[in-house]
Formats: C-alpha cells, sequence, structure tokens
C-alpha cells in the first residue's frame, strides 16, 4: 500500500472561515465573504486546482496558493472586472476586499454619503430605496409600525 487514499476532512479552514468538506471547491469558496461565485471559479483556474474536487481533500499547500491568490488577485492576472472595489475612493487602487473589512468599507462609504448629503445617502438615512425602484407598491413592510389602534386611558 504505496498509496494511501486521502481522508476527506469535514471542515476546512481558508481564510478564517470554515469551509465544508464535502462540497466542490467552487462551491465552498463561496462561503468566504467577499467571494462569489464567478471569483471563486478565477480562484481555481489561476491556482490550477480542479473546482470540481472536494475542498476537504485540499492540503496545506493548496490552501495557502487559494489564501495568496485572495490577497493579492492582481499579482495572479485576474481580471480587474472581477474585483470588488475598483478605483477606490481613498486611494484609487484596485482592490478586492473579504471578511470583515467588506462591511467597514460599506459602512464608511455610507457614511461618507450621508455626510455630504447626497441623494443616495438621504435615501439610505430615510431607509428607502436608492437606486430608482418605485415605492407607492413596494417597501411598504416595515416602515413606521409602531402601534394599531387607539390607546385607552388607564384606569386609575
Amino acid at each position: 500500500m504505496a498509496e494511501q487514499k486521502q481522508q476527506l476532512k469535514h471542515l476546512v479552514r481558508v481564510m478564517n472561515t470554515d469551509l465544508i468538506g464535502t462540497k466542490s471547491l467552487n462551491l465552498a469558496l463561496t462561503k468566504i465573504k467577499g467571494v462569489g461565485k464567478s471569483f471563486a471559479n478565477a480562484i481555481c483556474v489561476v491556482s490550477n486546482i480542479p473546482k470540481t474536487m472536494k475542498s476537504g481533500t485540499l492540503d496545506e499547500n493548496q490552501v495557502k496558493q487559494i489564501t495568496s491568490v485572495i490577497n493579492n488577485p492582481l499579482k495572479f492576472n485576474i481580471p480587474l472586472w472581477l474585483l470588488n472595489r475598483r478605483n477606490d475612493y481613498e486611494t484609487g487602487a484596485d482592490l478586492h476586499i473579504t471578511k470583515s473589512d467588506l462591511d467597514f468599507t460599506n459602512d464608511n462609504d455610507l457614511k461618507r454619503l450621508k455626510k455630504i448629503k447626497s441623494y443616495r445617502g438621504f435615501r439610505h438615512h430615510l431607509g428607502l430605496p436608492c437606486r430608482g425602484q418605485r415605492t407607492k407598491s413596494n417597501f411598504r413592510r416595515n416602515k413606521g409600525k409602531t402601534s394599531l389602534g387607539v390607546k385607552r386611558k388607564k384606569k386609575s
């Protein structure tokens, strides 16, 4: 028995995220915040790992390679249109942001829009749609429902 069958791990840790080991690598990578289906496909192509391979069979070198591709996608010639933060407002660079940095930058963008009192910032502040959707018949579900009916006086 020179060749031993590789054990399937049930959980694989990639970029501080637990990936389910029984799923294919292409689908498992989408559990990382900031990695979508097309970006996961690009990661598999660039790192020469088959995307149908189970993620539980990854070894340490492959995990390191996937992590480096996610952290530095431009170094591995991933096209710019796959990045989620092109032409950053502060630096002007093309970035791909993942994990908690994605929430942080999204919050900062919304705060900036509210601070400069742009239309989008104003709509975000009011909790209304800001991309041109109609509001007469939609977005009425949970806006301002505090109490229904008339309150009675308490008997003393």
